[in-house]
């Protein structure tokens, strides 16, 4: 236990690029804590508008945001109120001028994060743990993807001990690294107590060489996809901790 590498750090360099992109010789520390602040803040200010990632550009003067989101319109606001807005509040953050730009997302059910945080907020909302797996699990097949792995642990139905119970439906090739994994955790906050989420998604192969910038990489994502079947068992499982 405790040796298992991360899907997308795994694929770093290779086929996914990063989510922070800039260079400095100095003030290394305080970029690095200003990324995690900014992260943080778009989380809380950003949750109910489908916010997948964001990515973190630098110049000597500005610092460029690219917002990864579902509902771009709640990001915007009418006739841009809402972005406004969210730019004077990270320029009094951050002390610096903010640049944003928003990136939609036209396919929600294959973002993990996004699919992750939606079954968080069932769980919350005090909705039955199979029935929002199982329906993340089958949108998720319907729109295209390879396959998908969902697991949540924790005091699952208000039970008095912890347990983790996992669904796989088609193929999660872990181990391939041309394979696009995307993955994802949440947490649910329940009056139970807080219930883990964590979901893989197979969005098909990555061949050849990449383009790994921030501005092209969904659509190279889009393009490299292979067009194989979505083949593979399902299996639904359960497995108890003591």
């Amino acid at each position: 236990m405790g040796q298992k590498t991360h899907p997308i750090g795994f694929r770093l360099g290779i086929i996914r690029g990063w989510d922070s992109n800039w260079y400095a010789e100095q003030n290394l520390q305080e970029n690095i804590e200003e990324d995690y602040t900014i992260r943080e803040y778009l989380d809380a200010r950003l949750r109910r508008a489908g916010l997948s990632r964001a990515v973190i550009e630098r110049t000597p003067k500005r610092v460029i945001l690219t917002l990864h989101t579902s509902r771009p319109g709640v990001v915007i606001g009418r006739g841009g109120s809402e972005v406004e807005k969210l730019r004077e509040e990270l320029k009094r953050l951050t002390g610096k001028d903010i640049q944003i730009n928003i990136s939609e997302i036209k396919r929600p059910e294959l973002d993990a994060t996004l699919v992750a945080k939606n079954i968080a907020q069932q769980l919350e909302g005090r909705i039955s743990y199979r029935r929002a797996m199982k329906q993340a699990m089958t949108a998720a097949m319907r729109m295209g993807a390879e396959g998908i792995r969902i697991r949540v642990a924790g005091r699952l139905g208000g039970a008095e001990m912890g347990r983790i119970e996992e669904y796989l439906e088609g193929r999660v090739p872990l181990h391939t690294i041309r394979a696009d994994i995307d993955f994802a955790k949440a947490t649910a906050l329940t009056i139970y107590g807080t219930i883990g989420v964590k979901v893989w998604i197979h969005r098909g192969e990555i061949l050849g060489q990449p383009d790994l910038s921030p501005n092209v990489q969904a659509q190279q994502r889009k393009q490299n996809q292979s067009g194989g079947g979505r083949g593979g068992r399902k299996r639904g499982g359960r497995r108890r901790r003591n």
